[in-house]
């Protein structure tokens, strides 16, 4: 009579994971259908944030929620504007991104793909828009000094990502298509051979 009960445990347990993975592969299907439509994925973020910023500034709370969230989205925008390979972390043989105008174009390959980079921050709102039903988490603060704190960390840490950019020659964000500028063709009628 043992076994009847735990087989009827262990089906609904298994009912339930196929029910959870085919769950997950639908969300999965609908993310990677949103992919090719980056503008309209940053607009639903930003009316995420959005609602966000409502709620705290509804609810007067949550400080430490928004700081820490503040912290992450620095570290993923961070990840973004970074190359995949650092050339400070791990030094190579010859350059691995263009330092000359005779040096082979790379396009510049992310830490952090644009897509994860959404991803991960819509993810991080969403997890703080919950948070802030839950009164655990409004930890009574001093609000600007959190701030300040935040503001002075978004400074210095932009403006050693701007060296490292300087310093490297590279630029994180693709400024229209690549062209080749090489010899152009003389747009005169005469023809360069004569008969």
């Amino acid at each position: 009579m043992e076994g009847v009960g735990g087989d009827g445990v262990s089906g609904a347990a298994a009912t339930l994971n196929q029910r959870s993975h085919e769950a997950w592969k639908l969300f999965q299907y609908y993310l990677d259908k949103t992919t090719p439509h980056a503008l309209y994925r940053w607009i639903g973020t930003f009316v995420l944030a959005c609602l966000y910023a409502l709620r705290t500034y509804y609810v007067q709370g949550f400080y430490i929620v928004t700081y820490g969230l503040g912290i992450y989205i620095l570290n993923l925008l961070i990840g973004f504007l970074s190359p995949l390979v650092d050339p400070e972390v791990e030094p190579s043989d010859g350059p691995l991104l263009p330092t000359k105008g005779s040096d082979e174009f790379k396009p510049f390959i992310r830490r952090l793909p644009e897509f994860k980079f959404w991803y991960a921050i819509t993810k991080a709102f969403c997890i703080a828009f919950l948070m802030t039903f839950f009164s655990v988490f409004d930890v009574p603060v001093f609000w600007p000094i959190l701030l300040c704190y935040w503001l002075v960390l978004l400074v210095l840490t932009m403006k050693r990502q701007i060296m490292h950019m300087i310093k490297y020659k590279y630029i994180p964000f693709n400024i229209g298509k690549q062209k080749y500028t090489g010899k152009r063709p003389s747009t005169s009628g005469s023809s360069p051979r004569r008969d």
